[in-house]
């Protein structure tokens, strides 16, 4: 029996796990390969996806799910958003129902277009929170300052994971608007991505400029045509993520930007990668939602255009800087 269960030993999952580990709750953490899971219980560090960083010898890890799970008081997770769906259902006959499940993961379920906590709560209706915001893993396992947000459906639950979670050097802030927060999160990767082809095209600082506020602009539109509150999306979870990860070579999604922008294509960028760049599959999600949304989403669709549609970097920059001009903000009638 783990107080805590963190489902996922990728860099963020296992930096989490062993920022809990440290704070003394009884933590496990679930890897998909029992190798992963070997290496953190026998020699102390996960030298696939976080190589240089030991691990407590309290934290235990598993590759079996059920054994995880099993009457864990907060499951934590982290898996890859495209696989969140088929890892809970098989977790779900042995997670207790009085558990919390709270998602770090950020992206959208392509085909369903759910977020990843409407994902878990449709399959299992427990209580979720969600934790996001400007995060790198290495920096995190460091103790250097980070501050995130927790936003979950009740007062009382978001004090007691504050708790959990809080350190001297990793800072959460409470927040009640869940849709918002995970919009944020998965929506940033997606502008990362074209950040990073911005970069890699050598267009300099003031296109990254232009590109993370017209960027923050595109996300809160679609958030608050979802029913996101929009004042979110200048928080943490919104601008703060953004400019961390259009800004850092530490950004799986802007390195992935960079490279197409370098002339890679996305085939030869993710041939051999182990982690996972979660903007790719997001821009196809965002592209949907658009759509169906009637929200006008430039940048992202130009995202969506190189990635799925082969559309040169170049040729999707030119694009957006000469469409029609207009107003900066909507502004009413007078």
């Amino acid at each position: 029996m783990s107080y805590i269960a963190v489902l996922g030993a990728g860099a963020w999952g296992s930096s989490l796990a062993k920022l809990l580990a440290e704070k003394e709750y009884d933590t496990v953490i679930w890897a998909l390969e029992k190798e992963v899971a070997d290496e953190i219980n026998e020699k102390g560090i996960n030298s696939v996806y976080l190589d240089g960083v030991s691990f407590p010898g309290t934290l235990k890890a598993t590759s079996d799910l059920s054994e995880a799970v099993n009457k864990a008081r907060y499951i934590l997770n982290v898996v890859p958003t495209q696989h969140t769906r088929s890892v809970i259902e098989k977790a779900l006959p042995y997670i207790e129902d009085s558990a919390v499940i709270i998602n770090a993961s950020k992206g959208i379920e392509n085909g369903t277009h759910l977020t990843v906590s409407s994902i878990i709560k449709e399959l299992t209706g427990h209580r979720i929170a969600v934790i996001s915001g400007p995060s790198f893993a290495a920096e995190v396992t460091k103790r250097l300052p980070t501050a995130v947000t927790l936003a979950t459906e009740d007062n009382s639950t978001a004090l007691i994971l504050q708790e959990i979670f809080n350190t001297d050097y990793f800072r959460v802030y409470t927040h009640n608007d869940i849709l918002g927060v995970e919009l944020g999160g998965a929506l940033k990767n997606v502008m990362a991505v074209a950040s990073g082809i911005s970069d890699g095209l050598g267009l300099g600082n003031s296109a990254r400029a232009a590109l993370i506020t017209r960027g923050l602009a595109e996300m809160s539109r679609l958030g608050a045509s979802m029913g996101a509150d929009p004042a979110t999306f200048a928080g943490l979870s919104g601008l703060g993520d953004l400019v961390l990860t259009c800004s850092s070579p530490l950004s799986r999604n802007y390195t992935v930007g960079s490279q197409l922008g370098q002339g890679k294509t996305l085939k030869e960028i993710m041939e051999g990668r182990k982690s996972v760049a979660e903007g790719v599959a997001t821009a196809k999600a965002a592209h949907d939602l658009a759509l169906k949304q009637n929200v006008d989403m430039p940048i992202a669709e130009q995202v969506y255009r190189v990635l799925y549609e082969d559309k040169p970097a170049a040729t999707a920059v030119s694009d957006l800087m000469t469409r029609s001009p207009k107003s900066e903000f909507s502004l009413p009638d007078a």
